[in-house]
């Protein structure tokens, strides 16, 4: 099963030539997930060819402009195509209100269901069929969440020389076996699937933090995960301004990465003050940390691979 990452826009603020507003796509097999909407979500999303259509569900951080300016477009624009399943978004207090106020003022055309949840408490904010989306607070400048999404864990491995060795014949019955059945063997003995799998196997790990303070709370949701997106908005030179703003340097957000033991953290949501050549900044400073640091940049690409 694929677990994919596209970075739709990596940029804080406003957007430049080059850098559209923070937005990212998990793709998860058939299920595609958006976490934040800046301004040019819609144009990330038409380049990178993703089938845009089939967004079941979309995470707002919070309600400053650059995370959900680009939202009543990408709403429209589902209209344009027939939708049997609803739109969920799940956000912060007011996303509600947001939401409604452009429906309204741009009087919008919508042809599907859109339920709106707002958090109100950290914890699960969606499920699915093997896994679930977590939100927890940030420390922002009004209400922010963070989101992960985890996988359930995995049956260990097979182990067919053990179900032959127990008169289990190659079948269905081995997939029953390999999916936590329990099975009669050819000779009328029950079968667990203990009996012939290994250990259960982890399940991958995504999370998304952006505009927050660097503290222990992230670090504790965060942990372990496989893919780590997260601001890494100024150098640490201007950890002062950082922390006055609600923000954290690219440093404060490797120790975090760090400290969580992820496999990999990719910066996001950069000032505006960097080009694309003073990036190699924020990087160095947080490889210093966390030497498994890269820069997101639009449209690249990421796959979240299983544990061996």
């Amino acid at each position: 099963m694929n677990l994919e990452a596209f970075i739709l826009g990596c940029g804080g603020m406003m957007p430049l030539p080059h850098r559209h507003l923070t937005s990212v796509l998990l793709r998860r097999d058939g299920d595609l997930f958006l976490f934040d909407c800046g301004e040019g979500t819609q144009v990330s999303l038409r380049r990178l060819n993703l089938r845009w259509k089939k967004i079941s569900a979309i995470f707002i951080s919070h309600t400053h402009a650059d995370h959900v300016t680009g939202l009543p477009g990408l709403l429209m624009l589902s209209s344009q195509v027939e939708r049997d399943e609803p739109m969920y978004i799940i956000g912060p207090p007011r996303i509600s209100e947001y939401i409604q106020a452009s429906m309204d003022v741009l009087d919008m055309y919508i042809n599907y269901e859109i339920i709106v949840r707002e958090i109100t408490e950290s914890g699960v904010v969606f499920e699915g069929n093997g896994f679930c989306i977590r939100a927890f607070p940030l420390r922002h400048t009004k209400p922010c969440y963070g989101y992960t999404l985890e996988e359930a864990p995995r049956p260990g491995e097979f182990y067919p020389e053990k179900a032959l060795a127990l008169d289990v014949p190659k079948g269905p019955l081995w997939a029953a076996l390999q999916n936590g059945g329990t099975v009669l063997s050819a000779s009328g003995l029950t079968v667990r699937s203990e009996d012939v799998l290994g250990p259960s196997r982890k399940g991958r790990k995504f999370s998304f933090v952006t505009d927050s303070r660097g503290f222990d709370g992230i670090t504790e949701n965060v942990k372990n995960s496989d893919f780590f997106v997260c601001e890494g908005m100024f150098e640490q030179a201007l950890q002062d301004d950082a922390y006055e703003k609600g923000h954290m340097t690219a440093a404060q957000a490797a120790q975090i990465a760090r400290d969580a033991a992820v496999k990999k953290l990719a910066l996001i949501h950069y000032s505006p003050r960097y080009n694309e050549h003073d990036l190699n900044i924020l990087l160095k400073e947080a490889q210093a940390v966390f030497p498994p640091t890269i820069l997101s940049r639009d449209r690249s690409v990421y796959d979240i691979a299983y544990e061996d």
